[in-house]
């Protein structure tokens, strides 16, 4: 099941990243380039650093300056996450590119990689929720609110996984076929933002 090779992915990448737990560490992606565990990889790990710079940036005793350099990192990588995303994508057309669609095929709401992004921000959210809810220092009353928390979390995980598992199968039985649309975001394009085009003449 391709959900739970994703997820597994997703945990490792995140499990390495809280080896050191530094934004600024250096990616040691251990998959082979031509895997798709390595776009998987990646992806989780552009996820988990940017979820770890909307903690930094939300902290009230920031500096104003580090706070919007931060804010660019965070565009910067928002730009990233949609590029991979649109990448991962490719791989599924290619990937079932020689499927006969059936004439009474419909298109999905999302496409294949927009629901792993989904998966893997969830696999954030469940790491980070059961470090709440087995966090000592916390009260009871904090521990079992995440717990609760945390329990619909895995919950949705084996909604989600089979949403995923089920979207693939209908796509390559030809029940369902892949229209993927390019993001298109405008802030940060030259020529679409009129703040930055009209500050380019000025």
């Amino acid at each position: 099941m391709f959900s739970k090779l994703a997820y597994s992915v997703f945990e490792k990448s995140i499990q390495d990243y809280h080896l050191h737990n530094q934004v600024d560490q250096p990616i040691n992606n251990p998959f082979p380039k031509d895997k798709f565990e390595h776009l998987l990889y990646l992806k989780n790990w552009i996820d988990t650093v940017q979820w770890h710079f909307e903690d930094i940036i939300r902290d009230p005793n920031i500096d104003p300056v580090a706070a919007l350099s931060l804010k660019r990192k965070i565009d910067a990588s928002n730009q990233e996450r949609t590029d991979m995303v649109e990448y991962i994508d490719s791989y599924f057309l290619q990937k079932f590119s020689t499927v006969r669609v059936k004439e009474n095929a419909k298109i999905n709401s999302e496409s294949p990689a927009w629901a792993f992004d989904r998966l893997s921000i969830l696999a954030l959210k469940i790491y980070h929720m059961n470090e709440e809810a087995t966090r000592s220092e916390a009260s009871a009353e904090h521990r079992d609110k995440c717990q609760e928390k945390l329990n619909i979390l895995l919950e949705q995980r084996t909604d989600l996984s089979a949403a995923i598992d089920d979207l693939l199968k209908d796509i390559e039985s030809g029940d369902k076929f892949m229209k993927v649309y390019k993001q298109m975001k405008m802030y940060n394009d030259e020529e679409l933002n009129p703040v930055l085009y009209q500050g380019k003449k000025q």
